[in-house]
């Protein structure tokens, strides 16, 4: 088996991709309908050396931006970026993409949490940690993330859930200003260069490429801390729901997400969702 699988990938990909699918002519005569190493190094921005060097094995170890510009270049899908970004970890890529291991986020909540989580039944509640893994939650929320698709990746996260999972537009009317809290909130680590939060957005420069990038760079402000967030639930219908965001620790990074209806019509939604008698949660107004 060859050890080459990320410059076999790269060709691959290169020589099935026609000029005209990127906009450039097709015309002159070609060994192959695929694009040019030229052509691609071009789309790219980088130089046909280079980009012969990768193709061939001899060099293994590209730069994140240099991958995502190639899958940019080469109109990759949603599917052929998550090969690429598993071919690039093959390649010895996983450690440069983790870094050097300076104080790993939390995996796990306090008994008080877990208590206090509790208490706020039957109300969507969740812990994550400063990556926006998802922690620990009350049934309230299972409820509400389940049917949108949230927890059916490990493990579940908010980040990666808003900018890869597709399903995540359909659910959120409101979108692009999600997408930003949701950038607010890893800004800081970003800012720090914390190596955990550097391998998150490696990984989704490669899997979601510019609508992740574009945003990243353009994002600002810090992340609010109470708000209102609109859901369109699979099986609620159309929610309105009043969030605020409590810091647990300082050392840990970790943050209390509640959800309360903020109408309603929202909160007999959301009783008949967690199967509570009408009334067990109560509009938040004014």
């Amino acid at each position: 088996m060859s050890d080459n699988t990320l410059g076999e990938f790269l060709r691959a990909r290169r020589e099935a991709v026609t000029p005209a699918e990127v906009g450039l002519p097709g015309g002159g005569r070609r060994r192959t309908p695929g694009l040019r190493r030229s052509e691609l190094a071009t789309l790219a921005g980088i130089s046909v050396e280079y980009l012969t060097r990768l193709e061939q094995g001899r060099d293994r170890h590209p730069s994140v931006p240099v991958l995502a510009a190639l899958a940019d270049a080469l109109r990759l899908s949603a599917g052929d970026r998550l090969h690429l970004l598993h071919h690039f970890k093959a390649a010895d890529g996983a450690g440069r993409l983790v870094g050097p291991c300076q104080g790993p986020p939390a995996q796990s909540v306090r008994p008080t949490v877990r208590a206090l989580l509790d208490r706020l039944e039957p109300a969507p509640a969740v812990v994550v940690n400063r990556l926006g893994d998802v922690l620990a939650h009350t049934y309230g929320y299972e409820r509400l993330a389940g049917p949108i698709g949230l927890p059916d990746r490990r493990p579940p996260n908010l980040v990666r859930y808003v900018f890869a999972d597709p399903r995540a537009r359909a659910a959120y009317p409101e979108w692009d200003r999600v997408a930003d809290e949701r950038l607010a909130g890893l800004k800081p680590g970003v800012s720090r260069k914390d190596p955990h939060v550097e391998h998150l957005v490696n990984e989704l420069t490669l899997a979601v490429g510019a609508p992740f990038t574009g945003r990243l760079a353009t994002a600002s402000g810090p992340s609010r801390r109470t708000g209102l967030e609109r859901l369109a639930h699979p099986e609620a219908g159309e929610l309105r729901l009043a969030y605020e965001t409590l810091g647990l620790s300082d050392d840990d990074s970790q943050l209390l997400i509640a959800y309360l209806p903020a109408d309603d019509a929202t909160a007999a939604r959301l009783d008949r969702l967690t199967g509570r008698h009408p009334g067990a949660l109560r509009a938040v107004t004014g």
